[in-house]
């Protein structure tokens, strides 16, 4: 018997690694360190959202959970199930469990096949059901995405973007997993349909008891859908709190030049804007110590050396060593002050 206490989803220094092959023979020179050492737990019914800048790590982490690609190191843990050393045979009762919403809902349903065809190949893997059970389920996925069961007999290029993607939810509803992981749902929709889809995922959430991975660099949307933030940079976690506390109070450096880029209509909100020096480093060759230390504004020597390690207070994780010292002094509201002033002075 599962024990409920524990996380649905615990991910513990994963680290996602693609190798550079160069020359005639193919040899291996080097790697891509696309994930390089991320862990978070997520609990039963959340939403943990995501983000960062494009090429952080992101997709990586939620195809790296569904061994869509294979991670390097680190231990999955889904449902108290190691999903990283089980073979694909083990694992393939599980993939009902935890589905996948991808970003672009053009590329990402057949287009010769059926509405029907594509609904049902999952059920027809996974051997669920006689023809009136899969019809039945089938129909009740397409009802919860707001589609009418007449959608069954068409062809993906007969629908809009937004239906689209709410049959590619429906595809994921099919099976009735716990985990949906969504890989930018909303970022190839208009505007006007965006928010639509982002409403339909809190009511099904609501009304299934779905848990959610919402990767996104829309930092509006994963404030108003997630219950956890976890921001990344370069592979790593530089932050992770719940939603509320980190965009009151962010304390990365990192986290308050991003923060800094969302435009707000209520002045209490607004930031200056932090702009960061350089670009992004290569993921295959990472600085040494932290990261983000080419680009901070606060970096010291020992971000040049070593890794920060984790600082925490209460639900509040940052891997930063000035924050950690900052936090040493005073509680955390005081220190996010305290370094968004830092800040304002470093980079006018």
């Amino acid at each position: 018997m599962t024990n409920t206490r524990e996380p649905l989803l615990a991910v513990t220094g994963l680290q996602t690694h693609f190798p550079i092959r160069r020359g005639v023979l193919r040899r291996t020179v080097g790697a891509v360190r696309a994930v390089d050492g991320v862990s978070f737990t997520l609990d039963r019914g959340r939403t943990l959202g995501l983000v960062g800048e494009s090429g952080c790590g992101k997709t990586t982490v939620g195809r790296s959970i569904l061994r869509l690609v294979g991670p390097t190191a680190g231990a999955i843990r889904f449902a108290g199930h190691d999903l990283r050393n089980m073979s694909q045979q083990a694992l393939r009762p599980l993939r009902r469990r935890i589905q996948i919403v991808f970003q672009d809902p053009y590329g990402s349903l057949n287009p010769r096949m059926t509405v029907r065809a594509i609904l049902e190949e999952g059920l027809l893997i996974h051997r669920l059901g006689d023809a009136h059970e899969r019809l039945r389920r089938m129909t009740t996925a397409l009802e919860r995405t707001g589609m009418a069961a007449a959608a069954l007999a068409r062809y993906p290029h007969e629908f809009s973007g937004g239906q689209r993607q709410r049959i590619a939810i429906a595809r994921a509803l099919v099976l009735e997993p716990e985990l949906l992981v969504l890989d930018e749902p909303i970022s190839a929709l208009d505007v006007s349909i965006q928010a639509q889809v982002v409403n339909l995922l809190v009511e099904l959430r609501r009304e299934l008891g779905l848990t959610y991975l919402f990767i996104s660099h829309d930092l509006s949307v994963v404030e108003y859908i997630s219950d956890d933030v976890a921001v990344m940079y370069l592979g790593r976690l530089v932050e992770k709190a719940p939603a509320a506390e980190l965009y009151a109070a962010p304390l990365h450096p990192y986290t308050h030049a991003l923060f800094s880029a969302v435009p707000s209509v209520d002045p209490a909100r607004r930031r200056g804007r932090i702009i960061l020096p350089g670009d992004v480093p290569s993921p295959a060759n990472p600085p040494r110590g932290c990261h983000f230390h080419p680009r901070c504004p606060l970096a010291e020597s020992v971000c040049r050396e070593i890794d920060p390690p984790a600082a925490t207070i209460g639900d509040h994780v940052v891997h930063c060593h000035v924050v950690a010292r900052e936090l040493a002094t005073g509680e955390a509201p005081e220190a996010a002050k305290r370094i968004a002033a830092a800040l304002a002075i470093t980079t006018t």
